[in-house]
């Protein structure tokens, strides 16, 4: 797990929570990359400002967070993420920020299907004052990307866009099933 800082949290047994397979983390990136997508490509350049109150991160910071924490957080294990700085400034436009995502989500999958193996995933890494094994930091990147989606999305909710459904319909999506909305 992973908590606002990005350093994983002390509770539960984070060894349970890794992957130890190569393959399974292509399988779950894959899947999670494919959502994050749909949400990228919802945000409006009008809705990038909004926040939730003052003193927090806008829709834009937050999207911007999630592309530029995966070169940030894999290269800690020495991988090479094609991608945004850490410091680099929001983009203007919800188009830029989609595609700077697609760039660092492809070049993430592609180092590490080219540069590690299923051993490797064993390997620790200095990742902000601690010792992380590489599985654990794949993990938590997942982990990382699910939680701050969650958050977009009541971001877009309040800014008035469409949410797309991810891990089953979106309100406005259930007449595609054939299935009347449920009552509120």
């Amino acid at each position: 797990m992973i908590d606002h800082h990005g350093v994983a949290e002390k509770h539960g047994n984070t060894e349970e929570a890794m992957f130890t397979r190569i393959e399974d983390f292509k399988t779950a990136w894959t899947g999670q990359v494919e959502g994050t997508k749909k949400v990228l490509a919802a945000l409006t350049d009008g809705a990038l400002c909004h926040a939730v109150a003052d003193g927090h991160r806008t829709l834009g910071r937050m999207a911007w967070h999630l592309v530029a924490s995966i070169p940030e957080m894999a290269g800690r294990t020495g991988l090479h993420i094609s991608g945004p700085g850490p410091d680099d400034p929001v983009p203007p436009t919800a188009r830029e920020i989609l595609e700077g995502y697609v760039q660092a989500a492809a070049s993430l999958l592609m180092q590490v299907e080219s540069n590690w193996r299923d051993e490797t995933l064993d390997l620790e890494d200095d990742m902000y004052g601690e010792r992380w094994k590489r599985g654990l930091t794949l993990a938590i990147l997942v982990y990382h990307e699910i939680h701050h989606r969650g958050q977009m999305t009541v971001l877009m909710r309040q800014a008035g866009l469409q949410v797309p459904g991810i891990f089953g319909p979106a309100k406005e999506e259930w007449t595609q099933y054939g299935m009347p909305v449920p009552e509120l």
